[in-house]
């Protein structure tokens, strides 16, 4: 879904056009001003919500085609749809003249606004970020405990060494993070440190919140603190600074699905759901799993096994079965070496068995091919679902915490 704001001094026509947005379904409105801003209050607008759609008001066609404009120069691809109450053909001139193309007026005709729509967002889709990574991997625990944290970083490591590619590794369990421990960070900034920084962030900054380690860097997150929350707008501006910067993003999240948490999912190309052969385990992925599903976000989830052995007691087939999603990939529990890694601070011997499967996960994650749905059976799924017919209330009802 498309973000979107709204612009129009009339609070009325705001209303109606929020009414209508809401049930075409193709732009999502997370601000609206009741008055034209001024150039700072724009830029900050901009920078806060990173509009895709800005739907502006030519009840003053002249603060109409100046906000665009600075807009247009700030934001290069930003899509317009002038509003206003009536259809003026004079306002429409000046308005096309300024590279306006979609124009909607009172009474809202949805089928006609709904095609603009459409329009605007095959634009948008059709715009080439050469300037931006689209290798965005999302690293999710099914259960907190089953090793996420370790293959995200040495996933990381992995792609840091394969040629041409600078990577970021972010630690965004605020609880929990396990990155700084791993590897022993020392660096007194943090991933909230950098989120407070966003809209001032540059270069010189920017490499004083990081730690290098070739071309991989580091951003870890901080000593647990459960009063400190980071703002979706915030992660959304450090996304865009980081898309910029690097080959590839890696993202440990905490698992909770927070609203910050979101905005990284679905920018991601991969949500990597980690999971090991374990009933309850297994359950809670599932929900986690329907839950992305209902936000369109299914096709992204891949899912791994950790820690997977020759005769699990649950196997391949029945964990594909139960989470409706193929294996995309399996590690092995090889305990010892990544003991060995954590007790020297250091990733996975690229050149071990595990290792070698981490390098291979990396290099399928540069890749642009998918994995192949499959058809399941319903037996071994039925052995969990048995004592309610219905789906899981997580499926329907989750908010910000599964675990």
């Amino acid at each position: 879904m498309l973000r979107g704001i709204i612009i129009a001094p009339d609070t009325d026509l705001i209303q109606r056009l929020e009414i209508l947005l809401d049930e075409i379904g193709i732009v999502s409105i997370t601000k609206t001003l009741d008055q034209y801003p001024n150039q700072i209050a724009l830029l900050r607008l901009i920078r806060t919500h990173a509009p895709q759609v800005i739907f502006l008001s030519t009840e003053s066609a002249v603060k109409a085609i100046e906000i665009a404009r600075l807009a247009e120069k700030n934001a290069p691809g930003t899509q317009f749809v002038a509003v206003n109450r009536f259809s003026d053909p004079q306002t429409m001139l000046e308005i096309m003249r300024a590279g306006i193309r979609e124009f909607a007026s009172l009474p809202f005709d949805r089928q006609s606004l709904m095609e603009g729509l459409t329009r605007l967002n095959e634009a948008i889709k059709a715009q080439v970020r050469t300037d931006c990574t689209s290798h965005v991997f999302s690293f999710l625990p099914g259960k907190p405990g089953v090793g996420a944290s370790t293959i995200a970083m040495n996933v990381a490591v992995a792609l840091s060494r394969l040629q041409d590619t600078r990577v970021l590794l972010t630690d965004l369990d605020l609880s929990c993070g396990l990155v700084r421990f791993l590897l022993e960070l020392d660096n007194a900034y943090c991933v909230t440190d950098a989120c407070r920084r966003s809209l001032d962030m540059n270069a010189t900054l920017w490499r004083t919140m990081v730690t290098a380690r070739g071309k991989l860097d580091l951003l870890h997150s901080g000593t647990p603190n459960p009063n400190i929350y980071i703002e979706a707008a915030e992660v959304r501006q450090l996304m865009e600074f980081a898309r910029r910067n690097y080959d590839a993003l890696c993202f440990d999240m905490s698992g909770n699905l927070e609203n910050y948490s979101l905005e990284i999912v679905r920018q991601s190309r991969y949500i990597f759901l980690v999971c090991t052969p374990e009933a309850p385990v297994l359950q809670l992925a599932r929900e986690k799993y329907l839950y992305l599903k209902q936000l369109d976000l299914g096709a992204r989830v891949k899912l791994i096994v950790n820690r997977g052995e020759k005769k699990p007691l649950i196997g391949p087939e029945q964990i594909e079965e139960l989470m409706e999603v193929p294996i995309f990939a399996t590690l092995s529990n090889d305990y010892q070496e990544v003991q060995r890694a954590i007790g020297s601070s250091t990733s996975v011997e690229l050149a071990s068995d595990l290792g070698k499967q981490f390098v291979k996960l990396a290099q399928t994650c540069l890749e642009d091919e998918s994995a192949p749905r499959v058809e399941t059976k319903k037996k071994f799924l039925d052995f969990f679902l048995g004592r309610n017919k219905q789906k899981p209330a997580a499926a329907s009802g989750m908010t910000k915490s599964v675990c």
